[in-house]
């Protein structure tokens, strides 16, 4: 019983190589009636779609959303036998040659054989005629995709600008005052008499006044930015082997990592009547990491910013008083870990009635709350309940409704499948407008009375649905996938698989992929394909023909994907995991979901794990080598930030903070870098723009000294994530099938 598990038979043989290589193409086309795409007409009552059936073959449905009711469009064999007497030429009714067709009336129009024609279904008969005006309306409407509208702001990745105004002058609203900027400084001119003043001489080459004015909508004052140059970090790189010469090129950019300075922005207050500058109070905003949306209240009495603290542990809406300069926090969110102002930051200012709708994570999950802009004061959190908001599509002042995406509003489906649901304001009405246990995308209809509805799952082809807006109910359904082909062409759809994590309590969710040619009586190595960036969720939700770990699987491995905490998408505790701590990369969840797996599975062989990724993958991918070696035996890391002080300044102070501490350091791959075990191959493009390529030659250095062993493939020419490009993508296959099944690759 303790004698080493023999790889099994006819794993990494040539024939798998060549499986694999065809795989994708194997599946291409092989779903159908996987999209809906409508056609309204008869005053947003109805529609049209087309379905491809495969092999050019192709039917019209007409729906009436009023009535419910689902049906062909047109009697296809009918116009078939019609259109072939008026052109003489055979036309086989399941390949009609057109792909568009127009309703006046009864009648159906069309084009074909270079002239446009009219059906009339009830006679059976068909005629040339012109295209009903309507044509090229239709031509030209784009179908409506998802929802949108919602005048909120979000932060931005990295984003530093954003407020309002003009980059160099402004007038203003009265048309009495011109602002302009030169040599870095204010000048003020009114144009009734032509007189210009210069408002401040403080601004240098380095401390500038070239971020904008915003004026008040009365014209009695203007707040503009200044700004402070920030550091002048650049990356060098080396092209070894450019196309157009012998010699190498070298390139340099702007890159601010940790810890540098970064450039700061100031407001700074006007009177043009009195040409002078109201000092501000800037005590709540004096360590901005960046100072956005800058805008004046209706009474213009006030005017506000959003400021997000360097540190990403204060984001505020700062509140200042025309009059004084005085300053305060109107919206003041603080958090002891971080606030993910990248992803989950949204704002929508209500000015006819005086509110604010803001996001925030302050009781646990990611929720909207309504905000009086005069007081400051929460009138009522929105949202509620322990599940997350994932986005805002549309906010309706008017009827007072927010439009928004949700994760977990139904405990028994997965909690990262995204529905769509609306609210009212004071946080009554909450309705859930989808409901397949599934993740959804929603289609509206022109004047939103209906919404195509379209859900699916990785092991389950799409389906659609026709919705009403207001309830949510359904109408009808329109199309379910076929997937038949895929499956008769020996697809395996992936399984979804769930176990509880490091805490006992918390489910954690991924998927497993098996080989086409799978057989539970063999033993498989298993190997992870990783991804734990804290910005968002990467196992796959919705369906696909294809994944790309089912190539590297059909090699004669067990693939998976899981979401360990410190990813996003669930409760801000689960998200948390990852502040000053991207190291974990949810390695105690992962390795305990494998356990699991692996007790329902006994093929699934854990004395033989693999782990591969780029980027943040690439950092976590070796990182399972220097901390989890007990556990995981190979790894094949592409472009890693595998020290998180040479990446770029924004992702990495967000979730690993400011300033920089000794956990950046006691994180390092390459700090740890003499900790390595296991088999390890390194893939890096030289010429990589998004993680400076240095941090995987610093690994390579500190692998040297520690006199470990190791594979680097470095690729001329190549950027970020040329890894996974198609030498990189066969050396990572190679490195697998022979450091885990112990074969040659590619040889019988």
């Amino acid at each position: 019983m303790l004698a080493p598990t023999k790889p099994a038979a006819a794993q990494g043989t040539k024939g798998d190589y060549e499986r694999a290589s065809k795989l994708r193409e194997r599946t291409r086309g092989k779903v159908l009636k996987a999209t809906v795409t409508p056609h309204w007409f008869d005053e947003n009552n109805r529609f049209w779609y087309r379905n491809n059936l495969g092999d050019d073959k192709r039917e019209f449905i007409l729906v009436d959303a009023r009535e419910g009711k689902r049906a062909p469009a047109f009697d296809h064999a009918a116009l078939a036998e019609a259109l072939a007497k008026a052109t003489g030429k055979p036309q086989d009714a399941a390949k009609l040659p057109f792909e568009d067709i127009y309703f006046a009336g009864t009648a159906i129009h069309f084009r074909a054989a270079d002239k446009t024609w009219k059906f009339e279904p009830e006679s059976k008969t068909i005629s040339e005629a012109e295209l009903p005006a309507e044509a090229k309306a239709s031509d030209s409407d784009e179908p409506r995709r998802g929802r949108g509208g919602a005048r909120g702001r979000r932060g931005r990745r990295g984003g530093r600008g954003g407020q309002r105004g003009s980059p160099r002058g402004a007038s203003s609203p009265d048309g009495r005052w011109t602002v302009e900027i030169k040599d870095n400084n204010i000048h003020l001119r009114d144009t009734k008499s032509g007189e210009e003043s210069q408002l401040t001489k403080d601004g240098s080459a380095p401390d500038s006044y070239e971020r904008g004015v915003v004026w008040s909508p009365d014209s009695k004052r203007f707040a503009a930015i200044k700004r402070k140059n920030g550091g002048d970090r650049k990356v060098y790189l080396i092209e070894s082997s450019p196309r157009d010469q012998l010699q190498p090129k070298l390139s340099s950019y702007d890159y601010l990592k940790p810890g540098d300075e970064i450039p700061q922005d100031k407001p700074h207050l006007f009177d043009p009547a009195e040409k002078k500058e109201i000092p501000l109070d800037d005590e709540l905003s004096n360590n901005p990491w960046s100072i956005t949306d800058l805008r004046w209240q209706p009474d213009s009495r006030r005017f506000t910013f959003v400021y997000n603290q360097r540190g990403h542990q204060v984001l505020r809406i700062v509140v200042v008083d025309a009059q004084t300069g005085e300053a305060a926090a109107l919206i003041d969110d603080k958090s002891d870990t971080f606030i993910d102002y990248a992803h989950k930051q949204f704002a929508h200012y209500a000015d006819k009635t005086a509110e604010i709708i803001w996001m925030s994570e302050r009781d646990g999950w990611n929720h909207l709350y309504l905000y009086d802009s005069r007081t400051g004061q929460v009138k009522n959190q929105i949202t509620k309940g322990p599940w997350v908001v994932r986005g805002v599509d549309r906010v309706d002042e008017e009827n007072r409704e927010i439009w928004f995406r949700a994760g977990g509003t139904f405990p028994e489906q997965d909690p990262y499948f995204i529905h769509y649901c609306r609210v009212k304001f004071d946080g009554t009405a909450l309705v859930v407008l989808t409901s397949g246990n599934g993740t959804h995308e929603v289609n509206d209809s022109p004047d939103r009375r209906f919404f195509l509805d379209t859900y699916s799952r990785v092991d389950l082809p799409s389906v659609t649905e026709l919705r009403k807006t207001d309830d949510g109910s359904l109408v009808c359904e329109l199309e379910r996938a076929d997937w038949s082909a895929l499956l008769a062409a020996g697809w395996r759809p992936p399984e979804r698989f769930s176990a509880k994590g490091r805490d006992g309590e918390t489910d954690i969710f991924g998927v497993i992929y098996r080989p086409t040619n799978f057989d539970e009586s063999k033993k498989y190595p298993v190997i992870e394909a990783i991804y734990a960036g804290p910005q968002g969720s990467f196992v796959p939700k919705r369906f696909a023909e294809f994944y790309g770990p089912q190539s590297l699987a059909e090699l004669g491995f067990i693939l998976v994907q899981v979401d360990g905490m410190g990813t996003s998408n669930r409760s801000k505790k689960f998200h948390d995991v990852c502040c000053k701590n991207l190291g974990d990369a949810g390695f105690p969840d992962r390795i305990l979901w494998m356990k699991a797996a692996a007790e329902n599975y006994p093929y699934m062989d854990l004395t033989r794990v693999g782990i591969y990724g780029g980027s943040a993958g690439g950092q976590n991918s070796l990182r399972a080598l220097l901390a989890h070696g007990d556990f995981y035996k190979a790894a094949a890391s592409d472009c890693g930030c595998h020290d998180n002080r040479m990446d770029k300044i924004w992702w990495n102070e967000l979730w690993m903070s400011w300033p920089v501490g000794k956990h950046y350091d006691e994180q390092s791959n390459v700090t740890n870098a003499h900790k390595l075990q296991g088999k390890l191959l390194l893939t890096v493009g030289e010429l990589d723009r998004n993680v400076d390529p240095a941090s995987t030659m610093q690994v390579v250095n500190a692998l040297i000294r520690a006199n470990k062993d190791f594979e680097l493939v470095v690729i001329p020419g190549g950027g970020h994530g040329s890894g996974s490009g198609p030498y990189g993508t066969r050396r990572r296959n190679d490195f697998f099938v022979r450091n885990l099944l112990d074969v040659d690759p590619r040889r019988e």
